[in-house]
């Protein structure tokens, strides 16, 4: 390829709302262009870039064994309200009619076709186990797109079903997909993890993320570094003091604390640890009629350490809770508490509520929380002698560096990772509200077992960039570069050598199978170097008539600080084997 038949539009500056190094570094590059909110258009630059990510993940589904199909963007609402998520997905998914004012959607993934696909087509257990999988455009309508292409509202992703027949073949259709996932993974060339995750809206009862680790990525994971265990800090589980209660040793004190009314300014007000203090945080259930309408509350009092950080999803599995919550109005804490937030406390409540306790807080002895009275917290506060035992004791909150591994290894530590992909095993999650069956040996008809597995192709080359940049732009991989090798001819317009020379080398180049670029738009050397650096072409090499007359040109990969001179006649030998390096 050459430059002056490409296209190439680089930015001295980001624009003002480019927040992260991806965001800037992609629009500076040209490789894509902010079309609306969270809507990008890809350049020939950044498309190059994702049609080789989704080279490299189709080669590994289909040595898998997974097979390739393509299900439609826009859906019929009727296999939604089958499963339910036409209500459960929210307002993420984007619901559009048609001129009949038929319902659809916008598909933010594709487990109802599939499913559709499957009851129609997989009829026997001769059929089974079924791999299928597509690479297509995904919408979800996000609330505030950011990041540029890491979080945004229309995106590109592979998802792949897998259908068997019982649970035992399911799983082992899953952990085909883990090795594949880690095969697909390694060959992008990035640093990550593969960690235990909570299944969220699509369901399910085992998944994993692959996390590329990065400085500014949105996830926190967890890991042990003395052994295997890893899980993103949704599902990362703070295991249970294995210290007994301490007994009491202060008397119950309601204390003033005029305009104090969180854990940190209280503790700083009495001189005393911060995870001393309880924090107080009010959630409500409703129960509703057949009419959707709200016919009782149920107010819950959750309790968690004063420098701990409750985790939702946790929260989200507790009995009573697992069926969907929401944070107490001011007026519902006020009604039950008798005082605005802030001054929050389990003894006496004006209503009664439910109590959960954190693991943690169930065994503190001497505690600090609100008095439920403006200005006025109570010390020493213990389990059994001021206020009765929690209704519920669970693991609430977010684990910190130092917890106890699950896996009794060691220690946590905790780092920063960007989400790339998501293996689920779903069970029945989808086929028994869909009625997709299949008959066994005896023609009986059994539910499918299902698994469902996603690769973000338009985030990874954000999350690549977030792993691998510097001051000068861009540094990519090899596998998932735009161009492999840029040639930088100096002074091309005007040398007929150098012309010829760097014409043969690019067509050496292309006809040994590498993806060259010849920049051949008679630009000044630093303005074309900078521009290649901000690409980040990994490989460069630089023709000119003075290396020529010596003999030599100049090699330099992305990475390197100093070019290295190779003989003429050698220069494509070398780089081959570079590249192969």
């Amino acid at each position: 390829m050459k430059a002056s038949q490409f296209f190439i539009s680089t930015l001295k500056e980001a624009p003002a709302d480019a927040e992260v190094v991806s965001h800037q570094l992609m629009m500076r590059a040209g490789m894509i262009k902010k079309l609306g909110a969270g809507i990008y258009s890809y350049m020939p630059m950044g498309l190059r870039v994702v049609r080789k990510v989704e080279a490299i993940v189709r080669d590994e589904m289909n040595r898998a064994g997974a097979v390739e199909l393509l299900m439609p963007v826009v859906q019929p609402a009727e296999f939604w309200q089958e499963t339910g998520r036409w209500q459960a997905m929210g307002p993420e998914l984007m619901r559009v009619k048609d001129r009949h004012d038929r319902d659809f959607i916008i598909q933010p993934t594709s487990e109802e076709v599939v499913t559709d696909i499957a009851r129609q087509e997989l009829r026997s257990y001769k059929q089974l186990p079924k791999n299928l999988y597509h690479i297509q455009t995904k919408f979800r309508d996000e609330r505030r797109p950011r990041f540029g292409v890491m979080r945004s509202r229309e995106f590109i992703m592979k998802d792949a079903y897998s259908f068997d027949r019982d649970e035992v073949a399911a799983k082992a259709s899953y952990q085909a997909m883990a090795k594949a996932y880690r095969a697909i993974f390694d060959r992008f060339g990035l640093r990550y993890r593969a960690v235990a995750a909570d299944s969220g809206a699509i369901g399910g009862d085992l998944s994993e993320e692959f996390q590329v680790i990065a400085a500014t990525g949105e996830d926190a994971i967890v890991y042990c570094a003395g052994s295997s265990y890893a899980a993103n800090m949704e599902k990362a589980e703070a295991l249970a003091p294995q210290s007994p209660r301490r007994a009491a040793s202060q008397s119950l004190v309601k204390t003033p604390t005029p305009g104090k009314s969180t854990c940190g300014q209280v503790a700083e007000l009495l001189k005393v640890p911060l995870d001393s203090t309880v924090k107080s945080l009010v959630l409500a259930t409703d129960q509703l009629d057949d009419r959707g309408e709200v016919v009782k509350t149920q107010v819950w009092l959750l309790l968690v350490r004063g420098d701990h950080d409750m985790n939702e999803i946790k929260v989200g599995k507790v009995p009573g809770l697992d069926t969907g919550f929401r944070f107490a109005t001011v007026a519902e804490v006020v009604d039950h508490f008798g005082t605005k937030p802030g001054y929050l406390g389990p003894i006496a409540t004006k209503q009664p509520v439910k109590v959960v306790a954190d693991r943690e807080v169930a065994v503190m002895a001497d505690w600090i929380c609100g008095a439920n009275e403006e200005d006025f917290h109570f010390t020493g506060v213990n389990w059994g002698r001021d206020l009765p035992e929690p209704d519920v004791v669970a693991d609430l909150r977010n684990v910190v560096e130092g917890d106890l591994s699950p896996d009794g290894k060691g220690v946590l530590a905790i780092e920063r990772g960007i989400e790339i992909g998501h293996i689920f095993f779903l069970g029945t999650k989808y086929s028994e509200p869909m009625n997709a069956t299949f008959l066994d040996e005896n023609g009986k008809p059994q539910l499918m077992q299902m698994g469902c597995y996603g690769i973000g192709i338009t985030r990874l080359p954000a999350a690549a960039i977030e792993q691998n940049n510097d001051e000068r732009g861009i540094i990519w991989p090899d596998s998932i570069a735009p161009f492999t090798v840029v040639i930088c001819p100096i002074g091309m317009d005007r040398s007929a050598d150098v012309k010829a020379a760097a014409e043969k080398l690019h067509d050496d180049l292309l006809a040994s199978g590498v993806d060259v670029m010849l920049d051949d738009r008679g630009e000044r050397p630093g303005a074309m170097f900078a521009d290649w650096e901000l690409i980040g072409v990994p490989h460069r090499v630089v023709i000119s008539d003075r290396g020529l007359k010596e003999g030599q040109l100049e090699y330099q990969h992305r990475r390197d600080a100093q070019a290295t001179k190779v003989p003429a006649g050698e220069v494509l030998g070398f780089v081959l084997g570079r590249l192969k390096a």
